[in-house]
């Protein structure tokens, strides 16, 4: 009686279905190569495992019996399954599998969004069936998501002093100083330094970004951590504050905004690509940041 199933026995099984399509011992000589004599001992030792005959030989000819019917069926699909398993391990191997997570800053460009699409696309048109998770935070929860690993990758105006992470830069992102109709500001002229200081603010929660605003009036009453709300603020017409250009410009095109007058008062944001450094990625994780390096290149 079998107990676990050794390579050999793999072997005595493919000999016994050999012997079986081919109707006989002699008959399947030139199949197996084998001579007449180590088929019969072959069967032999495949019988004597099992503890049954599996086929009768003699003057009668070579008849296979009922029990030898059974594991006939029973061999044919074994190495039915294990034919299906090569197949399925090896399409495995050169397959990128698992989840990728990334992470998106609020507001962005139309044409950084249409590169991260290229990204996807590239990612796309591997061998893979991975499933891709896309988030919008705010660069604060994309951290505090990174160091939890709970996200792979993120894109955003990071403080880049989290030892953490690893950043790649990956493009700017213009911002002005914004005022809407109502607001003292709101004219074709240069505002003086006084003017400016007379000015109520929208403040903004992250210091690293906030330490760059070329404006650092003291008037500060409004405070709101996304774009939308610093919108809200400055469209009410007793504010200023920075938006991103390309936010901005649809309301400016509308004459509800319009960007102070002074062009020292604007500034660069770099956007990086940020990654936990003890994180291990994965093949898929490895791939998709290739993919979204050559996208942003």
């Amino acid at each position: 009686m079998l107990g676990q199933l050794h390579d050999v026995d793999l072997q005595l099984l493919r000999l016994f279905v050999s012997v079986v399509e081919c109707g006989g011992f002699s008959a399947a000589q030139g199949e197996l190569g084998l001579s007449q004599s180590s088929i019969s001992q072959q069967m032999a030792r495949l019988e004597t495992r099992l503890g049954y005959r599996l086929c009768s030989r003699g003057k009668g000819g070579f008849k296979i019996t009922p029990k030898g019917e059974q594991l006939l069926i029973a061999t044919r699909g074994l190495f039915e399954s294990i034919e299906a398993f090569r197949h399925q391990s090896n399409g495995v191997a050169g397959r990128l599998i698992g989840e990728v997570r990334l992470g998106l800053s609020e507001a962005l460009d139309q044409s950084v969004l249409q590169r991260v699409a290229d990204a996807i696309r590239r990612f796309r048109e591997r061998d893979e069936s991975v499933r891709i998770e896309l988030m919008s935070a705010m660069p604060g929860e994309m951290e505090r998501l990174l160091l939890q690993q709970r996200l792979d990758l993120a894109i955003g105006y990071f403080s880049q002093v989290q030892s953490a992470f690893d950043y790649r830069q990956l493009f700017s992102e213009t911002q002005h100083l914004y005022c809407a109709p109502g607001h003292p500001l709101f004219t074709d002229e240069a505002p003086d330094d006084h003017a400016l200081q007379a000015c109520d603010r929208v403040d903004h929660p992250y210091r690293f970004l906030r330490s760059d605003e070329p404006f650092q009036g003291k008037k500060c009453s409004a405070r709101a951590e996304q774009v939308e709300g610093t919108l809200a603020f400055i469209l009410s017409g007793k504010h200023v504050g920075y938006l991103p250009s390309h936010f901005a410009r649809s309301w400016e095109d509308k004459g509800l905004l319009r960007a102070v007058q002074r062009p020292d008062l604007s500034f660069d944001v770099a956007f990086h690509l940020a990654r936990h450094r003890a994180q291990v990625p994965g093949d898929a994780q490895k791939a998709f940041e290739q993919d979204l390096l050559a996208a942003f290149a």
